[in-house]
């Protein structure tokens, strides 16, 4: 397949597509259903025209059918009265009504034979149309059927999605909640036990405080036991002389 071939045919799939989103089958059908009834009329109204004809034609074949004996009754009363020139033209007359009315006659057949085929046809087309109705309602409830089942899917996918979504959120929002919480917990026990809290700065004074009683306490003790280590040292007897 060539470029040329390749890009006509996107362009045509495209286009379907295009037309596929914005045509509604109902107003396609509903467009079909009054064409078909815009045929129906113009046949109806042909199949009126040729039954007018057909009486037109009728009642001149009628007209000529009675003349036939009038021009007879001439003809006969003419020789009568010894006129044979008018006898002649009465049956001339006569002879040419009864071709024309012949003609007529077969023209009353093509137009009454006509009249039955666009009857038949007439017939037909009805009922082609009622069931084309009967059609076109029910694919039109179908449609519309359907049209409101992907609507109402669309929404509760819509809807679900935004669940999904709010549902998340809700998650994200209680584990921030158990975070904080447990941050909480960690600072009121980091507090109870005396690292953190609001007199840190008191707290460190009186650690400091405590520290310089403790040296304090030490030296004291120091003092007193290097006092008495020369006592003790004064008051020994060596071990060797005790011995002799």
């Amino acid at each position: 397949m060539g470029l040329l071939s390749r890009v006509l045919m996107l362009l045509r799939i495209k286009s379907n597509s295009a037309l596929d989103s914005v045509e509604d089958p109902r107003q396609v059908l509903d467009y079909a259903y009054s064409q078909q009834q815009e045929m129906l009329r113009k046949l109806r109204g042909g199949l009126v025209e040729v039954a007018t004809a057909k009486q037109q034609l009728s009642r001149q074949s009628q007209l000529l059918a009675e003349r036939v004996p009038a021009l007879e009754d001439q003809a006969r009363r003419a020789v009568e009265h010894g006129r044979e020139d008018l006898a002649r033209v009465a049956l001339e007359r006569k002879h040419s009504a009864a071709a024309e009315l012949e003609g007529l006659g077969r023209q009353l057949a093509e137009v009454a034979d006509e009249e039955r085929k666009l009857g038949v046809a007439e017939r037909q087309l009805a009922s082609r149309i009622e069931e084309f109705r009967i059609h076109r309602e029910v694919v039109s409830a179908k449609y519309s059927a359907a049209h409101a089942h992907v609507s109402i899917s669309e929404a509760i996918t819509g809807v679900s999605g935004e669940l999904a979504e709010l549902g998340m959120a809700v998650g994200r929002a209680e584990e921030k909640t158990d975070r904080l919480r447990a941050r909480a917990s960690a600072i009121d026990a980091l507090i109870e036990s005396g690292t953190l809290g609001a007199n840190q700065a008191g707290d460190s004074i009186e650690a400091e405080l405590r520290r310089l009683s403790t040296a304090d306490a030490v030296e004291s003790e120091l003092a007193a036991l290097l006092e008495l280590a020369p006592k003790r040292l004064t008051g020994r007897v060596p071990a060797e002389k005790e011995e002799s």
